[in-house]
């Protein structure tokens, strides 16, 4: 599990199976013998990243092995099953963890998602695409889910990683197309012009939200959910919490998780699953003013006072995506801090 700096994350469950039947279809020989070119009903479908058991079976090892890891905070355990902004995110809870004084650390608690009732979305592959499947997942058997996770195959490390989790505002899911078999179709992401916007276009609104409110992209591109006017209250509030004393400024930060998923929806439309980095800044209005660390900065800050703060935040978002123009629909985020500094004041002066 991971900690968040704009909100905690819950974890939940859901109900529905895929079906594993899969049929293939082969050309038969006329009376003259030769084979007929296959139509495009008899052609063999693309096969799909795995079946849903074995689908199951990785997650069921990944609740495994991230609970070994978490009980030490053993990074190198955890890369095995986690990897790209999740796996920058957990390190920073772990690392935000060791800051603490051990009587201020919490005890960790075994935990494990709810694998056999798991909704899994898995792509048929299409030549060349990355092997990869959405997973709606719980820990809570009987519950509906709340966590939207993405899990990608490393034929580099010849395994199955987590790279992406998202909370989720509700529990009614998008409705994701699924053929007749139940496997789900892949689309691009990025640069896909039969989407109302694609995995970029989604960043910059969502960096937006942060960054003004929402004023410049943020409104256009998406519609008001609980997960946008969330961000937008993050800038609203954060940025007017010191007063005259100190300002806040949130920004785009350079980004290194730009693998973005896309699920085709029932409506023609996409569920994208994406990810960003931004900046939040804290300075002190003038030199009489300090700004202290909290408790959850000591692993950065040290304690020490500073006459700014520039924190760094990793995190994944997923939307929902018309084919047609109009408005996407953010429906989760979650965001850890992964990193914090800045220039310490020359003497003890006032808080801030």
């Amino acid at each position: 599990m991971i900690r968040t700096a704009h909100r905690t994350i819950p974890l939940l469950t859901a109900t529905v199976c895929l079906a594993l039947a899969l049929t293939g279809c082969a050309g038969e020989d006329g009376a003259t013998q030769a084979r007929q070119t296959p139509s495009a009903s008899t052609s063999p479908k693309p096969a799909p990243a795995l079946s849903a058991a074995q689908a199951r079976d990785v997650i069921t090892r990944y609740s495994k092995i991230n609970n070994e890891a978490n009980a030490d905070r053993d990074r190198n355990q955890l890369e095995t099953v986690e990897d790209g902004p999740l796996y920058a995110m957990s390190l920073s809870d772990y690392t935000e963890t060791e800051g603490l004084p051990a009587k201020d650390r919490e005890p960790y608690k075994q935990w494990s998602y709810d694998s056999a009732h798991a909704k899994l979305y898995i792509p048929r592959q299409v030549g060349g695409q990355d092997h990869w499947f959405a997973a709606a997942l719980s820990d809570h058997p009987g519950k509906a889910p709340s966590r939207l996770a993405v899990f990608a195959e490393r034929p580099q490390h010849k395994r199955w990683e987590m790279v992406s989790v998202v909370d989720l505002d509700s529990p009614k899911l998008p409705k994701i197309a699924l053929d007749r078999e139940g496997y789900a179709t892949a689309v691009a992401a990025d640069g896909n012009k039969q989407l109302a916007a694609d995995a970029d276009m989604l960043r910059t609104a969502v960096l937006d939200n942060f960054a003004t409110g929402g004023t410049r992209t943020g409104t256009k591109v998406f519609t008001p959910t609980e997960a946008s006017k969330r961000q937008i209250k993050v800038h609203d509030e954060t940025g007017t919490r010191f007063g005259s004393q100190a300002s806040t400024v949130f920004d785009e930060a350079p980004n290194r998780y730009e693998d973005a998923y896309a699920l085709k929806t029932a409506d023609g439309g996409a569920l994208v699953l994406f990810s960003h980095t931004h900046t939040q800044t804290d300075t002190v209005a003038n030199s009489g003013l300090q700004l202290n660390p909290g408790k959850d900065d000591r692993a950065w800050l040290h304690d020490v006072p500073r006459t700014s703060i520039r924190y760094t935040f990793v995190c994944n978002d997923a939307a929902t995506v018309p084919a047609k123009a109009e408005p996407s629909r953010l429906i989760g985020y979650t965001c850890a801090r992964t990193n914090a500094s800045g220039p310490p004041v020359p003497t003890q002066l006032h808080r801030a």
